[in-house]
């Protein structure tokens, strides 16, 4: 497939179909409140941290968001536990405040539904860590949700992360995708995104009962939820695996 990949900042007249290309994220990381406040200011305020692809017919088929922040902050200097959350609050934190950033992180890589399969994602991380280095950083750091996670929900996240294949590659296809780009896997995130909802919320996110007590699977999520049917709630907080990219 050929793409041309350029930034909203270079074409601002494609942000609507950029935000509104389809996706397949589960309903309940919709729901995420730090993703819902900060998430969709980055094409508008950071539209240089935005890129997307388009196919031969011009038709939008990824988008790849990223932030820039300071991650040498006297108050910081550790990639957060809380993750893609903490990462995002740190990002327009210091853009309020004026505090010039040192390290961008990924935010999302998303390939539409149709084009997945193509190899896109590999390919929107890679213009992710070129767009880095030309705006003049040496590092890209990501919270990664490793994609094949979900199929082994109880196994833990510091096990899973660094489990190998024979060839000494992450187990994980997304995880080995950015190691192949010459990442380096850093440490799990262990709450890297929290939602925490009432049983209706989650009944109509899932489809499922979230009627008894104690840990349930849910498609897509990479550990069990946490429900309490006597307190009318159910909480999920998702780990992620931070990765390191030397520019």
């Amino acid at each position: 497939m050929e793409l041309k990949v350029s930034s909203l900042a270079e074409r601002p007249e494609m942000h609507g179909r950029v935000t509104g290309m389809a996706d397949t994220w589960p309903e309940f990381l919709r729901n995420d409140p730090v993703g819902n406040a900060h998430y969709g200011r980055i094409a508008t305020e950071l539209p240089e941290y935005v890129l997307f692809a388009e196919d031969e017919r011009g038709e939008v088929v990824a988008h790849a968001y990223s932030v820039p922040f300071a991650l040498a902050d006297e108050d910081r200097g550790e990639l957060p536990a809380r993750g893609w959350d903490e990462v995002l609050v740190w990002a327009f934190s210091d853009r309020r405040h004026g505090v010039a950033p040192d390290t961008v992180s990924a935010i999302s890589i998303v390939v539409a539904p149709h084009a997945q399969g193509a190899g896109l994602s590999a390919r929107m991380l890679s213009a992710m860590r070129d767009n880095a280095r030309a705006q003049g950083f040496d590092e890209v750091v990501a919270p990664v949700r490793p994609s094949a996670k979900h199929l082994e929900p109880r196994t833990e996240m510091a096990e899973y992360a660094f489990r190998t294949r024979g060839d000494g590659l992450p187990h994980d296809p997304w995880l080995r995708v950015h190691v192949r780009a010459g990442a380096r896997i850093e440490a799990v995130a262990p709450a890297s995104m929290t939602v925490a909802a009432s049983l209706d919320e989650w009944r109509a996110w899932t489809g499922l009962p979230f009627d008894e007590e104690g840990q349930v699977e849910v498609p897509g999520a990479l550990v069990p939820v946490h429900c309490e049917p006597r307190r009318g709630y159910a909480v999920y907080v998702e780990p992620n695996v931070w990765v390191r990219h030397a520019l």
